[in-house]
């Protein structure tokens, strides 16, 4: 990682503290009264620290996919490749590329986590291909994406029903709140704050795929005092 930022177009001063600042850490273990030696860590990041989201970017920055057409999207420790229709025999070998990647950089893909989802227009008349799975990585009809839930038939109702759910929840407290005498202001308060949220959480990113049953649902709990 430091060779990539010694890559970037930073005063000397500043690469000599990122590398004094990734250099000589170590970690010990406590259990009880019994505190284990020190163990070196080789790891470049930092979980936890200020510089980490920064050295993530700066490490992943040489990560792109390697056929026209295929898209590789990153976010923390997330990756997200996209691969369209006509690009379907490229899986495997995308995929053994980001395998390589991360051995090379003294990362692991996590296969346990790795998924595959194939999204298709319910829509349309054209069938899609029956694919052979890859192997280790699961097939699922249901995908999280940064939080947001969305199905291969392009639905994103079970996000809408999770959304509720978890509102659901809070307004519980809230009324509890209530009961215990929190006054209607500070409860307005920690609406706002929290349930509006919530519902509005990368709302602009699903809300398309919504069709009128969720847009209903979603509009009915932002306001409880709405008829119908």
């Amino acid at each position: 990682m430091l060779d990539k930022i010694a890559q970037l177009d930073l005063p000397d001063h500043i690469y000599n503290w990122l590398v004094n600042f990734f250099n000589g850490h170590s970690h010990q273990t406590k259990y009880g009264n019994v505190m284990s030696t020190f163990k070196s860590i080789s790891a470049s990041i930092i979980q936890g620290s200020a510089i980490g989201p920064a050295s993530y970017v700066v490490n992943g920055s040489d990560l792109h996919s390697i056929f026209d057409g295929n898209d590789l999207l990153k976010y923390a420790d997330d990756t997200y490749l996209i691969i369209p229709a006509v690009n379907v025999k490229t899986r495997t070998t995308e995929l053994s590329h980001i395998s390589e990647w991360t051995k090379h950089n003294n990362l692991k893909l996590n296969l346990a986590k790795t998924q595959e989802i194939i999204f298709a227009d319910s829509k349309r008349k054209q069938k899609v291909l029956e694919l052979v799975e890859i192997s280790q990585v699961q097939r699922v009809k249901v995908i999280t994406i940064l939080g947001v839930t969305i199905t291969n038939g392009l639905s994103v109702s079970p996000h809408v029903q999770s959304v509720i759910a978890s509102c659901a929840q809070v307004l519980y407290a809230l009324r509890v709140l209530r009961a215990h005498g929190l006054c209607d202001s500070a409860l307005h308060t920690i609406y706002r704050s929290v349930v509006v949220a919530i519902l509005l959480y990368a709302s602009c990113a699903w809300e398309g795929f919504a069709n009128a049953t969720d847009t209903h649902t979603h509009l009915t709990a932002l306001c409880p005092g709405l008829p119908g």
